[in-house]
Formats: structure tokens, C-alpha cells, sequence
């Protein structure tokens, strides 16, 4: 199977009502399936915490860098996913294209170590308050360990070629293309190195992409501070988000027809192979 085809059947695993509270068996489902894909590549590491008496998990897989060997340990690159979806939606593009999108950059990257550590991580409880990765950036913070970046992946499949298919939060449609048809990535200013590094790279891979820097973690833009790399910003840690723009641009965003038909898999593919040839580069 190519990228795209591979892409494709983790779609159709996940794509399903897997909200945590009201369709507890097709979550069940998806975390079994994201358990047993990242597991071909390493010991999955289950974290659980408990809401309201109910636990959830957090599925990490940590890849070492090549050089094993070497006294100098190097900070990891933190990838991260949520599984979970808001009550009635089966979730393709949010977040179903981002678990799968995760899955493959495991598979790469298990394949041709970084010289950097990796860990993967599929986050649960986001569309209630990003509360898996909360508790993951906390842990960080508490053993006051460093972080290479966080890189959230939010919502990677929605295209549309049509002109003023794009709107953007107050201000920015003046600096921005009107078509949404290219990929974005949104840093703090800590990480402009690396939004110039990444985005390049997945612009050399044939895909458009588009970044932001916010000052300030993200709160004078409030749409910027919407999914799992907010924890990181405000435990001080380098976080970027790589999103399709989410309601800016799909229309299906939180709705039962957030499904699979509705999504680009050509422009999903090619986020995917952007971001593992810019994740390379880091």
C-alpha cells in the first residue's frame, strides 16, 4: 500500500462516533486500534487519568534517536493526536486525519531513527478542555524536562480550491490567501525558526502551507489557543499546531457529516510526507 492508501485504512478504522462519555464503544474501538498500530513499533505506554470518576488513557510509543549511544541526551520531539470527538460526529477531519497522520509519521520514523528521541503520543479528552495533553505537559513540567518542540496535529485533510473558501480570525485575512487549499502552521515566537524550517519543507514536498506566529501564547488571537499544543505554550514549552484551520474553512467541522467522503486524501498525504521530510530537518 502507498502513503495514501495507508492513510486511507486508518480512516476508516477510526471514523467513527467515539465521543468518551456517549459512544464509549466506538472509543473503546479507536483506542484499540491506535494501541495496536503504534505497538508494531515499540512498547505502548498507556497513561490514564480519571475525570469524574471515569478513567481515560493517553497512548505514548517513544522512539529512540539512532545514537543510542551517546552520553548526551538530546530533548524529545513531542507528536501528538486526539482520539476522542464532540458527541454525534464521527470525527474524519477532526481528529481522525491527525491520528492517522500520527500513525505514519511512527511508522516512518521507527523505520529511520532522528537524532533526536520521538514520542508519539494519541491524546484523549481534548474537545473537553485538551485535558490529555494537560495532564502530558504537566508531567513534563513537574520532572522539569525539556522539549526539542510539541507538534499538535489538529485537523489535517479539508481542501477547498474555491476563491473566499477561507475566512480567519479578525485582521489576518489581509496577509493570508483567500483559497483554502494549503496547510497552516501556528507557533509562539519561540518557534519561528522552526515554523520557517517546516513549512518550507513541506512547501518543497508540493503541498501549500501558511504560518503564524503569536506573541503572548496565543491570547490575543483565542482561535489560535484551540487544541493540544495550548498546554505545552503555557508550561513554556516550543508548541505548534499544524491544522487545516478547522471551522475557518470546513463547514462540516463538529457535525455528523465530518466523514470520510468529505476529506482530500491527496492533500492529507501530502501534509503527511511535509511534515516527515520538515520533522527530519528539525
Amino acid at each position: 500500500m502507498n502513503l495514501k492508501e495507508r492513510l486511507h485504512s486508518h480512516l476508516i478504522q477510526i471514523v467513527r462516533d467515539r465521543n468518551p462519555c456517549l459512544a464509549s464503544e466506538g472509543h473503546f474501538y479507536a483506542q484499540q486500534y491506535i494501541r495496536e498500530q503504534l505497538a508494531q513499533w515499540g512498547t505502548v505506554e498507556i497513561d490514564d487519568f480519571s475525570v469524574r470518576g471515569r478513567i481515560h488513557h493517553n497512548f505514548i510509543l517513544d522512539l529512540p534517536p539512532f545514537d543510542r549511544a551517546s552520553k548526551k541526551q538530546l530533548p524529545p520531539i513531542v507528536i501528538g493526536a486526539h482520539y476522542d470527538t464532540v458527541p454525534g460526529s464521527p470525527g474524519a477531519d477532526d481528529n481522525a486525519t491527525g491520528v492517522a497522520v500520527l500513525l505514519e509519521i511512527a511508522r516512518d520514523i521507527a523505520s529511520a531513527p532522528l537524532k533526536y528521541p520521538v514520542q508519539l503520543v494519541a491524546f484523549d479528552m481534548e474537545e473537553y478542555g485538551c485535558l490529555g495533553s494537560s495532564l502530558h505537559a504537566a508531567k513534563y513540567k513537574q520532572q522539569q524536562k525539556s522539549i526539542r518542540l510539541m507538534i499538535s496535529l489538529e485537523m489535517l485533510g479539508y481542501c477547498n480550491h474555491n476563491p473566499n473558501s477561507q475566512s480567519y480570525p479578525a485582521g489576518l485575512k489581509y496577509f493570508y490567501p483567500n483559497s483554502g487549499n494549503f496547510i497552516a502552521l501556528i507557533g509562539t515566537l519561540q518557534t519561528v525558526p522552526d515554523l520557517i524550517n517546516l513549512s518550507g519543507k513541506i512547501r518543497q514536498s508540493g503541498q501549500p502551507c501558511e504560518w503564524l506566529p503569536v506573541p503572548n501564547r496565543g491570547l490575543i488571537v483565542p482561535d489560535t489557543r484551540r487544541s493540544d499544543h495550548v498546554p505545552f505554550w503555557d508550561n513554556g514549552y516550543p508548541a505548534i499546531m499544524v491544522t487545516d484551520t478547522a471551522n475557518m474553512r470546513n463547514p462540516h467541522y463538529h457535525r455528523e457529516s465530518d466523514r470520510i467522503e468529505t476529506l482530500d486524501l491527496d492533500f492529507l498525504a501530502g501534509v503527511c510526507q511535509g511534515l516527515v521530510k520538515g520533522i527530519r530537518h528539525l
